[in-house]
């Protein structure tokens, strides 16, 4: 099976390299702007402000009309999301704050805080069951890097010249010698040769030492600290003994409420054992049937900040499948993509889901000021670009002055400055006051000097944490903030404390050249990656008449010529993320674990939260067109439709259309329309047959999901 698969790969490879990256990169001409008919106004509705028809949808779209379905998907509080919802449901840290995710998946500064007895360790049996797995590996890895330390130590031959008494000669005897001397003496060659002499000397203040002194001190090879094997091997046998011994005892044959009371009830040791048996996704019986509270417990206890990003990351892909508000889930991650932070940097993982969940989602089409207010205030943010750590050059901090003490009668007592505060001062940073203006507001080419960002970075000192470890949120600090006026793009802003950033904010977000920067994002990511100036023009003119209203200048863009021309249809290449969850939804498939969708989008070069600058992940074709994406792609399609996705249910010839009576050519033709709503071109049609009629396959008959694979990898659907 896997042999005749990877003949098909490497044919499916040249249908790629000789049809799909032509007709992917090609600007198509426009044969009228007329517009197409209602079926393809409907397709192309649900492939721009949705991830794409489900088995269905279409034919929902045409009885409501497209236009009335397009104003209902602006107004998303008006349609019923209750599928996703209890989708959702069994995600308990969707709706947790900061704070709380950081208390029941905590991090290794809260672990170690525990340990060291500055926190408390949880009462609750659940939670304590986490950290004592965790504090248990930290004190382990603790205690290898304290041997490994000891190890170097006795075998670095400079510290060793530095713990031993300076001598003109050998003057100990033999049986005070250290293990390291007795080791330097044995490694050296028996007959040294004439310049270890030199050497030795010009090592001991140039005097001339014998070559048995010269063989004492030559330096012992360095050791190195591999693994040991026999130390990995009993690691080994120890986990699957202790999984052995699980088993033996009926631990996975319990319910699964005595099952899961009894590894709360083990020694930490053994609970360590059990946790290290969960890791790569193993032995996920011993989580069948658990509710999912128990089955994240289990699960944080081989990793807390795992849970949650696996968490968010299913969630994202099943809201992009399932969810009825599409244009809501379509936003939601444009905005996160605009005002991009990476999970991979510090506690990120524990502030994303607040980010995406209060700060992204109820803003993702409403008014666009009071998303950037709440994306400057955002812990995640703050952290990913520093901001949090900005202080003043002239702020009380960075001079030392400490804060005022009253004493009786109201009367104040000033304190000496601290004279080691700027050694301690973590300086102006620049990073969030670059990006706010390059890629939030105004664009690259905003008008913008290195003074203006500067000053930008002044008004937003002392925006920081509170209490960082906790998650707690914003806090404005008087003492890191710069004293005295800003000048920002000719504007002066007078001295004002935490006001200063909400005016500049404002100033921003009402910039003509805002307007037009994220209309033409906008136009980019819904019409095409060039698109018309004059829709641009026309986009800006609303976000300014209606002052940053999001949903108002999608209006705008839905509405227009531009967006329904025959230029325009197909026109844009799907990202990863767009086009597996098209893929899933256009196959009607039921996802019961989104996680190996997740590790399929990071095998085509996105993993889910995963794009390290600010810029985030492109929209734009050329960086997802190459020869080895789209054989990712195939690749992924043609295991979609042969149910060969973990996770995933699917019955291929439940799609409409997929079992007519005709041959494969019929099949091909009724199977377009229930993928893709619409026929394919000839060159792909032709490409599919000519596979069909190989010497191994003519005489079969048709293969539904060898078709349906072929289809969700061909160029047309690879285009929205």
């Amino acid at each position: 099976m896997r042999s005749s698969f990877a003949k098909l790969s490497r044919r499916l490879l040249l249908l790629v390299l000789v049809c799909a990256v032509p007709q992917l990169l090609a600007n198509k001409k426009p044969k009228t702007d007329t517009g197409a008919d209602q079926q393809k106004r409907a397709v192309h509705a649900l492939n721009r402000l949705a991830f794409g028809p489900r088995p269905g949808d279409v034919q929902q779209v045409l009885a409501m009309g497209v236009d009335r379905w397009i104003d209902l998907q602006l107004h998303p509080e008006k349609i019923s999301d209750r599928a996703v919802e209890a989708r959702l449901a069994s995600f308990r840290t969707l709706p947790m704050s900061s704070k709380e995710i950081l208390e029941d998946f905590p991090d290794n500064p809260m672990i170690k805080q525990v340990m060291d007895g500055k926190r408390a360790m949880p009462s609750d049996p659940a939670r304590r069951a986490v950290y004592q797995v965790q504090i248990a590996r930290l004190e382990q890895r603790q205690a290898k890097k304290e041997e490994k330390q000891e190890t170097q130590h006795k075998a670095d031959p400079q510290l060793m010249a530095a713990a031993a008494p300076a001598t003109d000669g050998p003057s100990a005897t033999e049986g005070a010698k250290t293990e390291a001397e007795l080791a330097a003496a044995a490694a050296a060659p028996p007959d040294a040769p004439a310049n270890a002499e030199n050497s030795t000397s010009a090592m001991n203040g140039g005097e001339p030492q014998s070559a048995a002194v010269a063989n004492e001190m030559s330096p012992a090879p360095p050791v190195e600290t591999k693994p040991n094997p026999a130390e990995e091997a009993e690691a080994r046998h120890r986990e699957e003994r202790l999984y052995a011994d699980l088993k033996i005892a009926g631990l996975v044959a319990l319910p699964p409420n005595d099952r899961y009371r009894k590894v709360l009830a083990m020694s930490v040791d053994d609970q360590v054992a059990f946790a290290d048996s969960l890791r790569g996704g193993k032995n996920q019986e011993l989580l069948d049937g658990m509710d999912p509270r128990q089955k994240e417990t289990l699960l944080a206890m081989n990793n807390p900040q795992g849970v949650v990003a696996e968490e968010l990351g299913q969630a994202k892909l099943l809201r992009a499948i399932y969810s009825d508000r599409q244009l809501e889930e379509v936003m939601t991650d444009f905005w996160f993509n605009h005002f991009n932070v990476f999970a991979g940097k510090g506690p990120e993982r524990l502030l994303l889901t607040n980010y995406e969940q209060k700060v992204i989602r109820p803003h993702a089409l409403g008014k666009f000021e009071d998303l950037l207010v709440a994306t400057a205030k955002s812990p995640a943010m703050m952290y990913y670009l520093d901001n949090w750590l900005s202080v003043g050059p002239n702020s009380m901090q960075a001079l030392g002055i400490r804060p005022v003490r009253y004493g009786p009668y109201g009367r104040p007592r000033f304190s000496r400055p601290n004279t080691n505060a700027r050694r301690k001062n973590s300086g102006l940073n620049e990073n969030y006051g670059r990006e706010l203006l390059e890629l939030h507001t105004l664009s690259v080419n905003g008008g913008y000097s290195q003074r203006d960002v500067t000053e930008v970075a002044k008004v937003f000192t002392g925006w920081t944490l509170e209490k960082p470890i906790d998650g707690m949120g914003f806090r404005y600090d008087p003492r890191m903030h710069e004293p005295g006026p800003k000048f920002v793009l000719g504007h002066r802003i007078k001295p004002n404390g935490e006001a200063e950033g909400r005016e500049l904010l404002h100033i921003l977000a009402t910039s003509p050249q805002t307007a037009h920067f994220i209309s033409l994002k906008l136009a980019q990511r819904f019409v095409t990656d060039d698109p018309p100036p004059a829709l641009v023009e026309r986009m800006a003119k609303t976000f300014e008449k209606k002052k940053g209203d999001i949903g108002e200048v999608l209006s705008t863009l839905f509405h227009s010529p531009e967006f329904w021309a025959e230029s325009s249809y197909r026109a844009k290449v799907k990202t990863p993320l767009e086009f597996v969850a098209s893929a899933v939804r256009a196959t009607g498939a039921d996802v019961d674990d989104a996680m190996p969708l997740a590790r399929q989008l990071a095998n085509m070069g996105m993993p889910l939260y995963g794009a390290q600058p600010p810029t985030g992940y492109s929209m734009k074709a050329d960086t997802w067109v190459s020869s080895s994406a789209l054989l990712n792609r195939m690749n992924f399609a043609l295991a979609l439709a042969q149910g060969k996705i973990r996770g995933l249910k699917l019955d291929i010839a439940q799609l409409p259309g997929t079992v007519p009576a005709a041959g494969s050519d019929a099949t091909i033709s009724a199977m377009e329309q229930s993928l893709l709503a619409a026929e394919v071109s000839k060159q792909t049609h032709d490409s599919i047959v000519a596979q069909l009629q190989t010497p191994n396959q003519v005489s079969k008959p048709p293969d539904a999901s060898m078709i349906a694979g072929l289809l969700l990898g061909s160029p047309e659907f690879q285009k929205r």
